[in-house]
């Protein structure tokens, strides 16, 4: 039985989480969207979501941060990353960690899906990405 992927953004930005919701709508995606990582957390579906689009910065909990609290519990979510502000040794952090994709806001609707198509791969066994 194929099942819709399950995309989460996060991000404190409504218009940005719009945005990226109907981006992934239109594109045959089931979408969520939170505006915190702790939002996110309480998720009740949190184990099914197959993609994780997140902020770095965020109010409360980075997106670091909630990479590794991730990590921690198991949740093997592949996570990209986007930011207004890049930082080359928070990049490289994201990535050393296991992100997927780590881009610049504004992010265009080729990268993020590529990303998201590199997500899916990773998240249904292939262990290597882009």
């Amino acid at each position: 039985m194929s099942q819709t992927p399950l995309i989460a953004c996060i991000d404190d930005d409504p218009s940005i989480c719009e945005a990226i919701n109907g981006l992934l709508k239109v594109s045959g995606f089931t979408a969520e969207t939170f505006s915190s990582a702790e939002e996110f957390l309480k998720f009740a579906r949190l184990e099914n979501t197959s993609c994780l689009i997140t902020d770095v910065q965020l109010g409360g909990m980075s997106g670091l941060q909630l990479q590794n609290r991730l990590a921690e519990s198991g949740y093997g979510i592949p996570i990209i990353f986007i930011t207004a502000f890049p930082d080359e040794r928070i990049r490289e952090r994201a990535l050393t960690a296991g992100a997927v994709c780590f881009l610049s806001k504004p992010v265009t609707k080729e990268g993020l899906l590529t990303c998201i198509r590199a997500a899916l791969h990773r998240r249904h066994g292939a262990g290597h990405s882009l």
